[in-house]
């Protein structure tokens, strides 16, 4: 492994490294050092980054200050974005690009990791702001990247059911389980994930089967599970969950928490709990590739976005919960966040939800699956999407939106950014007016 050279350079050796690695021939405009400004590859999640939407930070274009100033070089930082881990995984794998970050799931980082295409930076070593980030995501607490090598915490959260107080029996909301999403009392208006991976595992946790199972016949029983619920489902859905809990026009559906935040400010009759079954707990942590030109600058872009004003920037704008510690003490973002949000991200351990998952199976976190179980669960997936059990109205009314869903997913793109903004900004106002009085 190609030994990397400690953040802790002066200006004018960095300079000096960068000339020398762009005269070794970095092939392409991509990237490409012209004398003046270097580009920095970043391929991040949609809507994981503040951007300088609605008086937000721009916390790219604030690196690309700080690095001038700091190192008297020009870099523009070309910020792409990825649906899913796995288009994200597919367009590394192929070559289709060059990327110096990426930010994946922790499932995605071990399944990279083992297939070498991640680079051992060991941030500890050459990233000052390491210390920033709470000792519960470092080493041994981490089981994608045991030795913290390859990867810097950026988000984490949870998975949990988010329902309707208006629409759901208050006798049913309140068991607290994964079962709310089975209750044929509410046919039609469940939601349920347009995703093999959160799908099955809402039939797994409930039903106490291992979400890492090697073993076929425990997909094909959570498969039967899911059969078993198809009937009762509104629509497999994932980015459109935000417009019909929103809008009512759903009552139940299961989601990330730190989206159920930006929802709450939409429809006050809507609630959260993680299910008692145990759930999700997921890690997004900032990687660099092994075939990155330009690592060095990756790591001071690391670095960078771990110190206070861009991580509460990022923190405020992304709503999952922060592994930065600096974030979770901030006065500005607990204020920002306000309460509730507070509670729903961090007043309750992942440890402490999944504490009998976790002492049968070993963890509730996904871990990378082998070929052969990636295969088979595809396979059970499409069974179920194309099974016969599906009610009519179903496929009419599919055929029917098929234009809409493409106009609803740029909408919900702009909505839901504006959205986490405005009324953050709203509630902050409120609650400043209300101390005044």
């Amino acid at each position: 492994m190609k030994k990397i050279m400690t953040l802790l350079l002066c200006p004018a050796i960095l300079l000096l490294t960068l000339l020398f690695f762009t005269s070794c021939g970095e092939g392409g405009s991509e990237g490409a050092y012209d004398g003046k400004t270097i580009t920095l590859n970043v391929y991040n999640w949609g809507e994981y980054i503040s951007d300088g939407f609605q008086g937000s930070m721009d916390t790219n274009a604030e690196f690309e200050k700080y690095y001038y100033e700091k190192f008297g070089v020009k870099v523009r930082v070309n910020y792409t974005t990825y649906a899913t881990n796995e288009d994200m995984y597919s367009k590394l794998k192929s070559g289709a690009g060059t990327y110096d970050i990426v930010v994946p799931s922790d499932y995605m980082i071990q399944k990279m990791i083992e297939e070498d295409m991640l680079l051992a930076f060991n941030p500890a070593k050459n990233i000052s702001n390491w210390a920033n980030i709470s000792d519960d995501f470092k080493g041994e607490k981490i089981y994608y990247d045991k030795e913290s090598l390859y990867s810097v915490p950026y988000t984490y959260g949870m998975v949990g059911l988010i329902y309707n107080t208006a629409l759901v029996d208050e006798e049913d909301y309140l068991k607290e389980s994964w079962d709310l999403l089975w209750n044929p009392k509410y046919k039609g208006k469940i939601l349920q994930f347009n995703n093999p991976r959160d799908a099955f595992a809402t039939a797994m946790y409930l039903e106490g089967l291992d979400v890492n199972s090697t073993d076929k016949s425990v997909w094909e029983a959570a498969l039967r599970k899911l059969s078993e619920q198809k009937p009762l489902v509104q629509g497999y859905v994932n980015d459109e969950i935000f417009n019909k809990m929103t809008t009512a026009s759903a009552a139940i559906a299961p989601y990330y928490a730190g989206d159920y935040i930006t929802m709450l400010d939409q429809n006050d009759d809507l609630a959260f709990y993680y299910p008692k079954e145990g759930t999700n707990y997921f890690i997004d942590a900032m990687c660099i590739p092994k075939n990155a030109r330009h690592p060095e600058i990756a790591m001071e872009y690391i670095n960078y976005m771990l110190s206070e004003e861009p991580a509460v920037a990022n923190a405020i704008y992304v709503g999952y919960a922060s592994p930065n510690t600096l974030v979770k003490n901030s006065a500005e973002y607990r204020e920002e966040m306000g309460e509730e949000a507070i509670s729903v991200l961090y007043g309750v351990s992942p440890d402490l939800i999944n504490k009998d998952y976790n002492a049968k199976f070993g963890t509730a976190c996904y871990k990378s699956f082998t070929p052969e179980i990636q295969a088979h669960v595809n396979t059970l997936w499409e069974s179920l999407k194309t099974e016969n059990s599906t009610e009519l109205w179903v496929h009419i009314t599919a055929g029917t939106i098929v234009g809409a869903v493409l106009t609803l997913a740029v909408y919900t793109t702009y909505v839901k950014k504006k959205r986490s903004r405005d009324y953050r900004m709203r509630d902050k106002a409120a609650r400043l007016a209300k101390n005044t009085k």
